[in-house]
């Protein structure tokens, strides 16, 4: 059971992923700093906190500049107390053809997902590895482990952030630090980066595929955040994408280059927003934490509730085993 106590932060909170997050902590009673750009949004994210039962500070921040960052975690200690978890989901990306992508936008999409997650982790260590203790969670993708056409600038940031990851667990365990940092992988969710998101395309962007709705990973990084493990898979396609990428990259390779690029459009054309989209700007709506995909998303993932729950089954099964092999030892 979370304490009611816990000072979370959240990037990106504002929409998406990052908004049924914040939500999921001030189920809990937390105090939950938001950070991202757009205010009008933030504010619709601190009464949605609110009334879940948690407290919550509206903190303005483009997580692209590392003072920034710095500034608000300061504020955030100053108004809540010491921060016991951080959140890193900032993204955005372009939707396109790397052909067709110039290098500001780019550089723009990188300095928000890959190092905005950089920024974001330096400012939660220099406070929780002084008091040994915390938690910090990046928020993933099975993009991660497999590239996919039209997502350079998002797989390429994702990469990155899992090797990053790598490399400071290895630091917190060398300086023997009970200071915790995982990674959540997630599958395609039903968030409102496809309609506020900058895309080249000729038909209107989507998620690759069974979509699941973004309270499943909010979920999950609630749990990740409160449990030693060092990645967590969430939804069958996370599981297989990155499984088979490990056994047959070739042929996710062919599969990908046949079907992701159509697979990553609808029937209509992209919305006006889609041309410029939040890259450089942030929003003048509040667009929530869902996406115009409800149709298709699922509300839950078998897959993740036999992940939380492997331990027991584990043990469950083992009981079961054992009471069998009981039954046909028996003397008759």
């Amino acid at each position: 059971m979370a304490s009611k106590q816990e000072v979370v932060v959240v990037t990106g909170a504002s929409s998406g992923v990052g908004r049924a997050i914040a939500r999921r902590f001030g189920e809990d009673g937390a105090s939950v700093g938001l950070l991202c750009r757009g205010r009008e949004s933030l504010a619709a994210t601190r009464r949605e906190v609110e009334d879940a039962g948690g407290r919550a500070l509206e903190v303005p921040t483009d997580v692209a500049d590392a003072e920034a960052v710095e500034a608000a975690a300061r504020q955030v200690e100053e108004a809540f107390g010491p921060i016991d978890i951080w959140v890193n989901n900032a993204m955005t990306t372009v939707f396109s053809f790397f052909a067709d992508i110039t290098a500001e936008e780019y550089r723009r999409a990188t300095e928000v997902t890959y190092l905005g997650t950089v920024w974001g982790t330096k400012a939660a260590l220099r406070r929780m590895e002084p008091r040994d203790r915390g938690a910090v969670v990046l928020v993933g993708s099975a993009m991660a482990y497999r590239g996919i056409p039209l997502q350079a600038p998002y797989c390429g940031a994702k990469h990155a952030i899992k090797g990053f990851m790598e490399s400071i667990r290895c630091e917190l365990r060398n300086k023997d630090s009970k200071v915790h940092v995982s990674m959540v992988q997630l599958p395609g969710l039903n968030t409102p980066q496809f309609d506020h998101c900058r895309s080249k395309m000729p038909k209107h962007p989507m998620p690759v595929p069974p979509v699941y709705q973004p309270e499943v990973a909010a979920d999950a990084v609630h749990w990740a955040a409160h449990h030693r493990r060092r990645e967590v898979y969430v939804g069958v396609p996370t599981v297989y994408t990155i499984l088979g990428n490990k056994v047959a990259p070739w042929l996710a390779e062919r599969y990908l280059a046949r079907t992701a690029v159509n697979g990553q459009q609808t029937g209509g054309p992209p919305s006006p927003a889609n041309q410029e989209g939040n890259l450089f700007g942030a929003e003048d709506e509040d667009p929530g934490a869902r996406g115009p995909f409800d149709d298709m998303a699922h509300v839950r993932s078998p897959q993740w509730w036999i992940t939380r729950h492997r331990a027991a089954l584990g043990a469950f099964g083992a009981a079961a085993v054992g009471a069998v092999a009981t039954g046909l030892l028996r003397p008759r």
